[in-house]
């Protein structure tokens, strides 16, 4: 179909405002969207459909249009309902990326527009799979009442007779169709997440086939092309969004199924990932109180300053909780065997996931987790309803021996040769001023889980000694003392010969004493780390072989 028929349909109410030339574009597909970044559920070709919801101001135009452009968008038809004619900005960056506009007039739903090209677009399949297409891109436009995924995977059972599921890449179980049966054992659901992380970590073009307890499953990314790495930088884009994408699992061998019924099959994931996106959009402001408390803490904020923001999030994060809950703070971290450090979205999206109970079903089980990132990690704001004292004197809330067994065998799969997730787990404190204590316990509880083997550690503040429990609370005049006698010699050498000793002595303690990940991470020859660590110890009289001077460099650090 071209994009010319589209603005010859009079029933659809469409206005080119730009881009006459290119209407002989082919149109292979619609998505509605008003999310600022849709380019990862786009697979090219698609006449694009918004509200505008996402354009804050006018600079948010260009970087939009960018995206779809590099997408592989055919058009972009913007609604006028909101904001009545659609923006000039809009207009010009259109007109820069040479991306076909229409203006879409308010008593056009695009539900009738979605209709139409996929109506057009089926025509040319096979006529019952073009009657499913339909039907499926009717109820997921319908809005949040047409019932998420849940409803089109039972429109893939009652129509092509296939059982299907959603999980998540830790094996959680999204969705399943009431057709499908008895929901999958969890541990099938592990075994199919790992089967699906390894395959898409190796780059293997979806979908994969794989056999669980005799019966045979082909596994669909969600949100993902599946197309196949072609440079080292879509190398590191598959091994990080593979970490947050959800899949879907058929019962069925997808090996000589036709073209047209593949096809059919990746426009249900497309239907999906927009349960994703509500996902991701609920989360918004259990994201930005988080990131707001975080900010606080970090900064030093007064404690009635950070108490007035949890007051705040408590009712958001525990509806219906009539006292302020105790808290507890995770610190989560990927990294690259290579070096590299994931990003702290990453690692935001893998905590969000990694905090839910496996056990629990639906997108809206993690309602209650809040996590912000910052820098290369991510932090969970856990709220509890009450601490109390198990029978073993523990203390109830999060154990960091638990939180990564549930998600250990897929996660493991998924990083095996590539990298590793390390978490940190503070005690429960009740207090605002308890805090800031209970971030820095977090994060050097998971320096503690980065030293052991493994792809997936985790270490609570049980494992800490107490004095790192005290560093937020040590006094100025103390951490100036402590800080100069070890810092001093070699800020002075820098400044005299430019030889980037604190910096190399940072790398070296956040690689964990690796010389390989550092000297890879400095872009330095091993032997030139090795000189300036050697260089370090002798104007120190430190020996950074030694976990106590390992630890009072890192303390002298975090403390300058």
């Amino acid at each position: 179909m071209r994009l010319r028929a589209l603005l010859d349909t009079d029933a659809l109410g469409l206005r080119l405002l730009g881009g006459e030339d290119e209407l002989d574009r082919t149109v292979r597909g619609v998505m509605t969207t008003d999310l600022r970044d849709p380019s990862r559920y786009l697979s090219g070709g698609e006449v694009v459909l918004t509200g505008l919801a996402w354009r804050r101001d006018a600079a948010d135009s260009e970087p939009f249009v960018r995206l779809l452009a590099q997408a592989g968008v055919t058009a972009l038809a913007a609604g006028e309902a909101e904001l009545g004619d659609v923006p000039e900005d809009l207009v010009v960056a259109c007109a820069q990326h040479r991306m076909p506009l229409f203006a879409v007039h308010e008593s056009v739903a695009f539900a009738t527009i979605t209709e139409h090209v996929v109506r057009q677009v089926s025509g040319e399949r096979a006529g019952d799979l073009a009657a499913v297409v339909d039907r499926h891109r009717r109820m997921m436009t319908s809005g949040p009442a047409g019932g998420g995924p849940d409803v089109v995977l039972d429109l893939l059972g009652s129509d092509l007779d296939l059982r299907a599921w959603v999980l998540s890449p830790t094996g959680r179980l999204i969705a399943g169709s009431k057709v499908a049966g008895p929901a999958l054992p969890p541990e099938t659901c592990a075994r199919l997440a790992a089967e699906h992380l390894t395959a898409v970590r190796t780059g293997r073009r979806g979908p994969h086939r794989v056999r669980v307890e005799g019966a045979t499953y082909s596994l669909f990314p969600v949100g993902s092309s599946g197309h196949a790495p072609q440079d080292e930088r879509d190398v590191r884009d598959v091994r990080e969004t593979v970490l947050s994408d959800w899949l879907m699992a058929v019962e069925a061998d997808a090996a000589d199924w036709p073209e047209e019924r593949l096809d059919l099959l990746r426009d249900v994931t497309q239907l999906i990932a927009v349960e994703r996106d509500r996902r991701d959009a609920a989360r918004t402001v259990r994201r930005r109180l988080a990131q707001d408390v975080l900010e606080l803490v970090q900064g030093g904020a007064a404690p009635a300053e950070i108490a007035a923001r949890l007051r705040v999030a408590a009712p958001v994060l525990l509806p219906g909780l009539g006292a302020a809950p105790h808290w507890q703070v995770v610190v989560a971290r990927v990294e690259w065997d290579d070096g590299a450090v994931a990003g702290g979205p990453v690692a935001q999206s893998l905590l969000e996931e990694v905090l839910v109970d496996p056990l629990a079903t639906g997108p809206e089980a993690a309602d209650r987790v809040a996590v912000a990132h910052t820098g290369d990690e991510a932090v969970a704001l856990v709220p509890l309803p009450a601490v109390s004292t198990e029978h073993d004197g523990s203390e109830a809330g999060l154990h960091a021996d638990a939180l990564p067994r549930a998600v250990r065998e897929a996660l493991s799969a998924g990083l095996e040769g590539d990298g590793r997730l390390t978490l940190g787990v503070s005690a429960a404190v009740h207090l605002a001023e308890g805090l800031r204590g209970a971030l820095e316990e977090a994060r050097h509880a998971r320096r503690v889980a980065a030293a052991r083997p493994g792809r997936v550690c985790a270490a609570g503040h049980q494992e800490l000694a107490s004095h790192v429990l005290l560093l937020p609370f040590v006094p100025d005049d103390v951490r100036r003392a402590f800080t100069a006698r070890l810092l001093d010699p070699l800020t002075a050498y820098d400044r005299r010969h430019r030889a980037e000793l604190i910096p190399t002595l940072e790398a070296f303690l956040d690689c964990d004493g690796s010389w390989t990940r550092c000297a890879s991470r400095l872009h330095l020859h091993v032997n030139t780390l090795r000189y300036r660590v050697g260089r370090i110890e002798q104007l120190t009289g430190r020996d950074l072989s030694r976990l106590e001077d390992k630890l009072d460099f890192f303390l002298a650090l975090r403390m300058s």
